[in-house]
Protein backbone atom coordinates (compact mmCIF):
# COMPACT_ATOMS: atom_id res chain seq x y z
CA UNK A 1 0.00 0.00 0.00
CA UNK A 2 2.81 2.39 0.78
CA UNK A 3 4.64 1.66 -2.51
CA UNK A 4 1.53 2.47 -4.58
CA UNK A 5 1.13 5.92 -2.96
CA UNK A 6 4.81 6.77 -3.63
CA UNK A 7 4.44 5.85 -7.32
CA UNK A 8 1.30 7.96 -7.83
CA UNK A 9 2.97 10.99 -6.25
CA UNK A 10 6.22 10.61 -8.22
CA UNK A 11 4.52 10.53 -11.65
CA UNK A 12 3.11 14.11 -11.57
CA UNK A 13 6.46 15.37 -10.30
CA UNK A 14 8.21 13.76 -13.28
CA UNK A 15 5.81 15.41 -15.75
CA UNK A 16 6.42 18.80 -14.17
CA UNK A 17 10.22 18.46 -14.19
CA UNK A 18 10.89 20.12 -17.65
CA UNK A 19 8.69 23.10 -16.80
CA UNK A 20 10.37 23.46 -13.40
CA UNK A 21 13.82 23.25 -15.01
CA UNK A 22 12.91 25.95 -17.59
CA UNK A 23 11.52 28.20 -14.86
CA UNK A 24 14.66 27.76 -12.75
CA UNK A 25 17.12 28.44 -15.64
CA UNK A 26 15.10 31.25 -17.24
CA UNK A 27 15.56 29.71 -20.73
CA UNK A 28 13.77 31.58 -23.54
CA UNK A 29 13.38 29.92 -26.96
CA UNK A 30 13.52 33.40 -28.60
CA UNK A 31 11.49 34.72 -31.53
CA UNK A 32 10.65 32.55 -34.52
CA UNK A 33 12.23 33.87 -37.71
CA UNK A 34 11.67 33.58 -41.46
CA UNK A 35 14.54 34.44 -43.84
CA UNK A 36 13.88 34.98 -47.57
CA UNK A 37 16.05 36.13 -50.50
CA UNK A 38 14.86 38.56 -53.16
CA UNK A 39 16.20 39.49 -56.60
CA UNK A 40 15.70 42.64 -58.68
CA UNK A 41 16.73 43.52 -62.23
CA UNK A 42 16.48 46.75 -64.22
CA UNK A 43 17.49 47.12 -67.88
CA UNK A 44 18.51 50.25 -69.75
CA UNK A 45 19.98 51.23 -73.08
CA UNK A 46 23.74 51.92 -72.71
CA UNK A 47 25.10 55.35 -73.56
CA UNK A 48 28.83 54.62 -73.39
CA UNK A 49 31.29 52.15 -74.90
CA UNK A 50 34.79 51.10 -73.80
CA UNK A 51 37.24 49.45 -76.19
CA UNK A 52 40.98 48.93 -76.57
CA UNK A 53 42.92 49.86 -79.71
CA UNK A 54 46.59 49.54 -80.44
CA UNK A 55 49.42 48.65 -82.77
CA UNK A 56 51.73 45.62 -82.83
CA UNK A 57 54.92 46.13 -84.87
CA UNK A 58 57.81 43.78 -85.75
CA UNK A 59 61.37 44.51 -86.94
CA UNK A 60 64.82 42.97 -86.67
CA UNK A 61 66.09 45.84 -84.52
CA UNK A 62 64.23 47.02 -81.42
CA UNK A 63 64.69 50.66 -82.40
CA UNK A 64 63.15 50.08 -85.83
CA UNK A 65 60.16 48.24 -84.33
CA UNK A 66 59.66 51.06 -81.83
CA UNK A 67 59.88 53.76 -84.50
CA UNK A 68 57.36 51.99 -86.74
CA UNK A 69 55.03 51.46 -83.81
CA UNK A 70 55.24 55.10 -82.75
CA UNK A 71 54.39 56.34 -86.26
CA UNK A 72 51.24 54.20 -86.44
CA UNK A 73 50.19 54.99 -82.85
CA UNK A 74 50.40 58.71 -83.62
CA UNK A 75 48.02 58.06 -86.52
CA UNK A 76 45.71 56.18 -84.12
CA UNK A 77 45.74 59.14 -81.70
CA UNK A 78 45.00 61.55 -84.55
CA UNK A 79 42.02 59.43 -85.62
CA UNK A 80 40.60 59.39 -82.10
CA UNK A 81 40.95 63.18 -81.86
CA UNK A 82 39.24 63.55 -85.25
CA UNK A 83 36.20 61.74 -83.84
CA UNK A 84 36.02 64.15 -80.92
CA UNK A 85 37.34 61.79 -78.24
CA UNK A 86 39.08 63.93 -75.55
CA UNK A 87 42.48 63.16 -74.04
CA UNK A 88 40.91 62.19 -70.70
CA UNK A 89 39.07 59.34 -72.45
CA UNK A 90 42.28 57.82 -73.89
CA UNK A 91 44.60 55.93 -71.54
CA UNK A 92 47.61 53.72 -72.26
CA UNK A 93 46.80 50.28 -70.89
CA UNK A 94 49.67 48.17 -72.25
CA UNK A 95 53.14 48.76 -73.68
CA UNK A 96 55.79 46.10 -74.25
CA UNK A 97 58.97 45.37 -76.21
CA UNK A 98 59.56 41.61 -76.62
CA UNK A 99 62.39 39.70 -78.33
CA UNK A 100 61.26 37.22 -80.99
CA UNK A 101 62.98 33.87 -81.54
CA UNK A 102 62.96 31.58 -84.60
CA UNK A 103 61.66 28.03 -84.44
CA UNK A 104 63.78 26.00 -82.05
CA UNK A 105 66.60 24.01 -83.61
CA UNK A 106 68.77 21.97 -81.29
CA UNK A 107 71.73 22.11 -83.74
CA UNK A 108 71.96 25.92 -83.62
CA UNK A 109 72.38 28.23 -80.64
CA UNK A 110 69.27 30.15 -79.58
CA UNK A 111 69.35 33.68 -80.97
CA UNK A 112 67.04 36.69 -81.25
CA UNK A 113 65.49 37.03 -84.69
CA UNK A 114 63.76 40.36 -84.10
CA UNK A 115 61.62 42.42 -81.73
CA UNK A 116 57.91 43.02 -81.27
CA UNK A 117 56.55 46.30 -79.90
CA UNK A 118 52.95 46.45 -78.67
CA UNK A 119 51.19 49.65 -77.62
CA UNK A 120 47.52 49.61 -76.57
CA UNK A 121 45.18 52.32 -75.30
CA UNK A 122 41.76 52.02 -73.63
CA UNK A 123 39.21 54.36 -75.17
CA UNK A 124 35.87 55.54 -73.80
CA UNK A 125 33.34 56.57 -76.45
CA UNK A 126 30.43 58.71 -75.27
CA UNK A 127 28.68 59.00 -78.64
CA UNK A 128 27.65 55.50 -79.70
CA UNK A 129 26.66 56.81 -83.12
CA UNK A 130 30.36 57.34 -83.86
CA UNK A 131 31.46 53.89 -82.66
CA UNK A 132 31.21 51.96 -85.96
CA UNK A 133 32.90 54.64 -88.11
CA UNK A 134 35.57 55.11 -85.43
CA UNK A 135 36.43 51.41 -85.49
CA UNK A 136 36.73 51.47 -89.25
CA UNK A 137 38.92 54.59 -89.16
CA UNK A 138 41.17 53.12 -86.45
CA UNK A 139 41.91 50.05 -88.57
CA UNK A 140 42.54 52.25 -91.61
CA UNK A 141 44.96 54.38 -89.62
CA UNK A 142 47.11 51.39 -88.65
CA UNK A 143 45.52 49.86 -85.55
CA UNK A 144 45.92 46.08 -85.88
CA UNK A 145 44.96 45.14 -82.31
CA UNK A 146 41.39 45.91 -81.24
CA UNK A 147 39.70 44.91 -78.01
CA UNK A 148 36.24 43.49 -77.50
CA UNK A 149 33.72 46.27 -76.88
CA UNK A 150 32.07 46.74 -73.50
CA UNK A 151 28.87 48.80 -73.20
CA UNK A 152 28.06 50.83 -70.10
CA UNK A 153 25.41 53.07 -68.61
CA UNK A 154 27.10 56.30 -67.60
CA UNK A 155 25.09 56.84 -64.40
CA UNK A 156 24.01 53.54 -62.86
CA UNK A 157 22.95 54.89 -59.44
CA UNK A 158 19.25 55.40 -60.32
CA UNK A 159 19.19 51.92 -61.88
CA UNK A 160 20.83 50.38 -58.81
CA UNK A 161 18.25 52.05 -56.54
CA UNK A 162 15.41 50.71 -58.69
CA UNK A 163 16.94 47.21 -58.70
CA UNK A 164 17.25 47.24 -54.88
CA UNK A 165 13.61 48.30 -54.54
CA UNK A 166 12.55 45.49 -56.86
CA UNK A 167 14.62 42.99 -54.87
CA UNK A 168 12.99 43.98 -51.57
CA UNK A 169 9.50 43.73 -53.13
CA UNK A 170 10.40 40.29 -54.46
CA UNK A 171 11.51 39.15 -51.00
CA UNK A 172 8.32 40.50 -49.41
CA UNK A 173 6.11 38.70 -51.93
CA UNK A 174 7.91 35.42 -51.28
CA UNK A 175 7.72 35.86 -47.49
CA UNK A 176 3.97 36.60 -47.58
CA UNK A 177 3.34 33.50 -49.70
CA UNK A 178 5.39 31.30 -47.36
CA UNK A 179 3.68 32.74 -44.28
CA UNK A 180 0.22 32.02 -45.71
CA UNK A 181 1.24 28.47 -46.59
CA UNK A 182 2.62 27.88 -43.09
CA UNK A 183 -0.34 29.48 -41.32
CA UNK A 184 1.74 32.16 -39.61
CA UNK A 185 1.79 35.95 -39.64
CA UNK A 186 4.73 38.16 -40.56
CA UNK A 187 5.97 40.39 -37.78
CA UNK A 188 8.53 43.21 -37.95
CA UNK A 189 11.63 42.98 -40.14
CA UNK A 190 14.66 41.94 -38.11
CA UNK A 191 17.40 42.51 -40.72
CA UNK A 192 18.03 43.33 -44.40
CA UNK A 193 21.32 42.42 -46.10
CA UNK A 194 22.39 43.24 -49.65
CA UNK A 195 24.40 40.79 -51.75
CA UNK A 196 27.45 41.61 -53.86
CA UNK A 197 27.12 43.01 -57.39
CA UNK A 198 28.74 40.74 -60.02
CA UNK A 199 32.05 41.91 -61.45
CA UNK A 200 32.18 43.12 -65.00
CA UNK A 201 33.27 40.74 -67.72
CA UNK A 202 36.78 41.60 -69.02
CA UNK A 203 37.18 42.55 -72.68
CA UNK A 204 38.98 40.19 -75.06
CA UNK A 205 41.56 41.38 -77.56
CA UNK A 206 41.37 40.54 -81.24
CA UNK A 207 44.00 40.93 -83.95
CA UNK A 208 43.32 42.59 -87.31
CA UNK A 209 45.39 41.01 -90.07
CA UNK A 210 45.40 43.89 -92.58
CA UNK A 211 43.98 47.40 -93.01
CA UNK A 212 40.42 47.60 -94.29
CA UNK A 213 40.21 51.21 -95.47
CA UNK A 214 37.72 50.43 -98.23
CA UNK A 215 35.40 48.38 -96.01
CA UNK A 216 32.12 49.79 -94.75
CA UNK A 217 31.96 50.71 -91.04
CA UNK A 218 31.21 47.59 -88.99
CA UNK A 219 27.66 47.37 -87.63
CA UNK A 220 27.53 47.70 -83.83
CA UNK A 221 24.51 46.79 -81.67
CA UNK A 222 24.48 48.17 -78.13
CA UNK A 223 21.46 46.18 -76.94
CA UNK A 224 20.59 46.62 -73.25
CA UNK A 225 22.62 46.61 -70.06
CA UNK A 226 21.23 44.87 -66.98
CA UNK A 227 21.67 46.12 -63.41
CA UNK A 228 20.83 43.54 -60.74
CA UNK A 229 20.48 43.50 -56.96
CA UNK A 230 19.81 40.80 -54.40
CA UNK A 231 18.82 41.08 -50.76
CA UNK A 232 18.23 38.76 -47.83
CA UNK A 233 15.43 39.80 -45.45
CA UNK A 234 14.57 38.27 -42.08
CA UNK A 235 11.14 38.65 -40.44
CA UNK A 236 9.88 37.73 -37.02
CA UNK A 237 6.83 35.45 -37.38
CA UNK A 238 3.92 34.94 -35.01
Amino acid sequence: MTLYRIATIALPLALCAPALAQAQTGADPGPRLLTVGGDGEVKAKPDQAVLSAGVVSDAKAAADALAANSRKMNQVFATLKRFGIPDKSIQTSDFSVSPQYPDYNSKEPRRIAGYEVSNTVTVTVDDLGKLGPALDALVASGANSLGGIGFLVRDEKPLEAAAREAAVKDAMAKAEALARAAGVTLGPIVSINEGQVPAPIPMRRMMVAAPMAAAAPPPVAAGEESVTANVTVTWEIR
